[in-house]
């Protein structure tokens, strides 16, 4: 059994496919249209035949209430790994990225989280 494909809920396909592909530096892989919404997701470049993440429409009561709630508790949706969380971390600055939390050691992980402006809050960590 394996990993194939995860999902973060989004608030709107396209503003996330923008956020997580120009921003974040994902590649598209999967766009495919399932009644009103897509099937939509993204890749890392590095692994393009890798996890796909699927960009999910949060378009009902239980996935609304679900992300808003965590949001609000600061939970993250998901986390990402990264090879240098300082570099990472400016080049998302950079990029208008808000963080809630800067790089923070925690055991042997650095981690920091930052809102995907669709919805969610995001971790990326580094091992140490």
């Amino acid at each position: 059994m394996r990993i194939k494909i995860t999902s973060v809920f989004v608030d709107d396909q396209e503003k996330a496919l923008q956020f997580y592909t120009e921003v974040l530096g994902f590649r598209k892989k999967m766009d495919t249209p399932a009644g009103d919404f897509k099937w939509l997701t993204v890749v890392s470049p590095e692994e393009p035949d890798g996890v796909e993440l699927l960009l999910e429409p949060n378009e009902n009561d239980a996935a609304i209430t679900y992300q808003q709630t965590i949001y609000e508790e600061g939970i993250p949706s998901t986390s990402f790994v990264v090879d240098d969380i300082q570099a990472e971390y400016e080049r998302l600055k950079k990029h208008g990225v808000a963080f809630s939390m800067e790089p923070t050691e925690a055991g042997p992980v650095t981690f920091a989280i930052f809102d995907d402006t669709c919805g969610n809050l995001i971790q990326i960590s580094q091992a140490r």
